[in-house]
């Protein structure tokens, strides 16, 4: 058993990266490389500090729905991290670059959805559960110095989350074959990455049905108008201020934004 002390340090040490601006070593040197549960620990600890000081939840984010990225990291499942209110950008809209430690940006689609997600989580519920989706870029950012994170880096940094934008196309469910919609992503006007919703977990509405049992299970279920990043479509791409990228996703129109 990992002790909460040991705990509480590696939460300190991911808070300090962020608020000295200054990337920090791995946590796994503090949890290790396998504890999950402890690494979700410290999620909870900074995610709860932030809530206390106004942090406003509005969704959450899945993260390592590539199975190339799993066996990278040597797991066999996603992760998860909450989304606040405060980190979203308007599409079309621009954040500053030193804002975030070591941003990446990633084309997904994005659910919102009309109804709580309780009872027996079948694919069929997700689906009734779903209001819309849309196209959205997801800005991460990782605290740990130089990417050079195991799982338990990631998930104790709130699964690297930091910034997102949504697109203005709604879809409904029924309208879109999710795991055939194509992607691709552009920095400067320069195509830096594709791909296809089979991609993310075999398709995003899966990547859905995955978060909706693990919070349920965590007594936590998913809640109408939460809004629901569902794993990147292809590779994500490193960015610096005056960068702008724009991801055309079939179906769902454009999304953009800039790094001042």
């Amino acid at each position: 058993m990992i002790s909460m002390d040991v705990i509480g340090a590696a939460a300190a040490r991911l808070r300090d990266a962020q608020t000295q601006g200054v990337p920090c070593e791995p946590v796994r040197t503090l949890i290790g490389d396998a504890d999950i549960a402890a690494a979700y620990q410290v999620q909870q600890i900074n995610n709860a500090l932030r809530i206390a000081q106004g942090g406003v939840v509005v969704g959450q984010k899945i993260g390592l729905t590539s199975l190339a990225v799993q066996k990278q990291l040597g797991v066999d499942q996603p992760d998860f991290g909450l989304l606040f209110a405060d980190t979203e950008v308007k599409n079309g809209g621009s954040l500053l670059a030193s804002a975030i430690l070591q941003p990446k940006a990633e084309a997904e689609i994005a659910f919102v959805m009309k109804s709580d997600l309780t009872g027996e989580i079948t694919e069929s519920a997700v689906i009734n559960a779903i209001d819309y989706a849309v196209g959205a870029i997801e800005i991460v950012g990782s605290r740990v110095l130089n990417w050079d994170i195991r799982i338990t880096d990631t998930v104790a940094d709130n699964a690297s989350a930091s910034h997102f934008v949504l697109g203005d196309v709604k879809r409904l469910v029924d309208e879109v074959d999710f795991a055939a919609v194509k992607m691709q992503l552009k920095k400067n006007g320069t195509l830096v990455s594709e791909g296809v919703g089979a991609a993310c977990l075999g398709s995003p509405i899966l990547a859905l049905k995955w978060l909706a049992q693990t919070f349920a299970d965590l007594g936590t279920p998913l809640k109408a108008g939460d809004i629901v990043l569902s794993g990147a479509l292809g590779p994500m791409c490193a960015g610096e201020a005056g960068d702008t990228f724009e991801a055309e996703i079939e179906g769902f129109g454009t999304v953009t934004f800039s790094f001042d």
